[in-house]
């Protein structure tokens, strides 16, 4: 095991490495969580292999659309961390960041870190969605990003105050346009290719009315995995939408929910949700977007 970072290659992902460093994400993510979890929580599990494929998908779709903001740290055949980041007009985004348990402080993150953000000069913004790492925190707010706690809803959603919520229809990549347009209103930078990767994974659902557009993908649980909007009344609508298909007796986590979005923690607490803190946004260049939740990783 290297002793140092001057004993480690920065080197480019490569489509061959996406599965291992799946592996080395999982169990790095997996030793934070048993440190982190709220007590009384069930135990965290190591990423099952469906999520696990999910990942793998999702990082070679962003070798295949932006491949110089992924890198990874080699010791001899052996990786011990990674980075990958990409851009979107002139947004930079941090989507996975992981160095081996047990290798941390050694400085091989720092330079992951700094080969990730290189590849965003230029770009007018960032952000990246922040775990309560301590150690990472520091990195990130030494690179210059603002720190916007993040709060979690949890729970079972109560089906009798559902309300009848009218003009939302599904979605499908042939509303590209309209969601790049309502990505640029809301963060800055549309998502471009990315919401190919997600109409594949996820339900979509949109509205186009005179009084405001939005739209949310929406996982199988009925947790909206991103959502945007051009107002908090349309946000909240999508987000019943998204909770009333949530499957009876299903527990939902959602996550990604900073203070600039408290119309989200309205709904929540109205579906009999309650709230707790999970993690950070970073953002730099930028204010928190609003009405939005972000995607963990696409942001």
């Amino acid at each position: 095991m290297p002793a140092s970072s001057q004993d480690v290659l920065i080197r480019p992902l490569r489509y061959d490495d996406v599965p291992v460093v799946e592996r080395l994400s999982a169990e790095g993510f997996h030793a934070l969580d048993l440190e982190t979890y709220p007590r009384g929580w069930p135990d965290p599990q190591l990423r099952a292999p469906d999520r696990g494929s999910r990942w793998v998908q999702r990082t070679r779709h962003l070798l295949e659309t932006d491949p110089a903001g992924c890198w990874v740290a080699t010791h001899g055949d052996d990786v011990v961390g990674f980075a990958t980041s990409f851009t979107r007009e002139l947004m930079w985004i941090l989507s996975s960041y992981v160095v081996r348990p047990g290798l941390q402080g050694r400085g091989i993150g720092a330079q992951l870190l700094a080969a990730a953000l290189q590849h965003g000069d230029g770009c007018l913004r960032g952000m990246l969605a922040a775990s309560d790492d301590p150690k990472a925190l520091r990195r990130y707010r030494v690179a210059g990003f603002e720190m916007h706690s993040q709060m979690l809803l949890h729970g079972e959603v109560d089906r009798s105050v559902l309300p009848v919520i009218e003009r939302v229809r599904e979605g499908s990549i042939g509303d590209r346009d309209l969601l790049d347009s309502i990505d640029r209103q809301t963060r800055g930078a549309a998502h471009g290719p990315d919401h190919e990767y997600l109409t594949d994974d996820f339900r979509l659902v949109v509205t186009e009315r005179t009084t405001g557009s939005g739209y949310a993908y929406v996982d199988p649980n009925g947790a909206p995995v991103l959502l945007a909007a051009t107002n908090r009344r349309t946000a909240s609508d999508l987000m019943w939408e998204a909770l009333a298909s949530s499957p009876p007796g299903a527990k939902l986590e959602i996550g990604h929910i900073t203070s600039a979005n408290h119309w989200a923690l309205d709904v929540g607490l109205a579906a009999r949700l309650s709230i707790h803190h999970r993690g950070y946004l970073m953002v730099r260049g930028m204010k928190p977007p609003s009405p939005y939740l972000h995607h963990g990783s696409l942001l």
